[in-house]
């Protein structure tokens, strides 16, 4: 149980941004954004190391695991912002939150040898809880004028699906995370100087993005890493769909909102998928050994 406890406490985190910031984010810009959250996320791993491993050394993965952490880190977050900035919020996270399907199907292929549709079903159910969840049983409205808000949408799925799924093939001897955090803060500071200069924000936008910078960025890399590394995907992934409705509730938690009910069917309905999902691929899995013996 110990990596969907890991998997769980990051989807926390991510699922916290919501209710901890409110609206305290909307005056930074992209570049802003990726400096001051990824600033504060370098910072936060690094002395997480330094009281867990009691070392100032920061290990520095491979180049080619670097180019990949960059990637998956950094290009991931700037296209995931930009994608938010030029699409309708809740059409553009929609299509931003398929990385949760796309993982479900990658690791299914991997770990099956084949593309089972009875995974591609519990998966496709999942995703439509947490598009319901998001939605909040408003009608959605795809426009063609943010066509490109929403290719850069999908295209954030596949680059964290891609990024986590193949994260343990990598075989990193080290916790890699903090390092692939410092590159992103470097990038964030190159895009932040050339693309400046900015005014200093508020001090509730810098507490803002210092909370997500330490809690959605840096703890939940820490905790991402540990249950994508140790954990079986498929479940991982099927937990990821919990993140929408989490939110959601801790928003109506803290902020004393009422949960439309289509927060709570979207929610039944993950719960739902990722059981299936889980008793499908032991089914499968059980198949599999079965003809391997024979």
């Amino acid at each position: 149980m110990t990596p969907y406890l890991y998997a769980l406490g990051a989807i926390l985190c991510w699922a916290s941004l919501p209710a901890a910031t409110g609206s305290g984010l909307v005056e930074l810009t992209t570049p802003e954004l990726m400096f001051f959250s990824f600033t504060a996320a370098a910072i936060y791993l690094y002395l997480q190391d330094l009281v867990v491993k009691r070392s100032a050394r920061v290990f520095l993965p491979p180049l080619p695991a670097s180019l990949f952490g960059v990637t998956g880190i950094f290009v991931y977050h700037f296209v995931y912002y930009l994608a938010l900035e030029r699409a309708p919020l809740a059409e553009g996270a929609i299509l931003a939150t398929t990385w949760s399907l796309w993982i479900v199907i990658f690791s299914s292929i991997l770990r099956l040898k084949r593309l089972a549709p009875s995974m591609i079903v519990t998966a496709v159910l999942g995703f439509a809880g947490a598009a319901l969840v998001i939605g909040g049983g408003k009608e959605l409205s795809f426009q063609a004028a943010a066509m490109p808000g929403y290719l850069l949408a999908l295209c954030c799925g596949l680059i964290w699906s891609s990024f986590s799924v193949a994260l343990p093939y990598l075989k990193i001897k080290e916790e890699p995370m903090t390092a692939f955090t410092i590159y992103a803060a470097i990038c964030s500071a190159i895009l932040y100087v050339c693309t400046g200069p900015y005014e200093m924000p508020s001090l509730q936008a810098l507490l803002s993005a210092t909370y997500l910078g330490c809690v959605p960025l840096g703890l939940s890399f820490f905790l991402w890493n540990r249950a994508v590394t140790t954990g079986n995907m498929v479940i991982v992934g099927f937990l990821s769909y919990l993140t929408p409705p989490l939110a959601v509730l801790l928003v109506a938690l803290v902020h004393g909102q009422k949960i439309n009910t289509s927060v709570i069917w979207g929610m039944c309905l993950i719960i739902g998928a990722s059981l299936l999902g889980r008793l499908r691929l032991n089914m499968l899995e059980k198949g599999g050994t079965k003809k391997t013996s024979n």
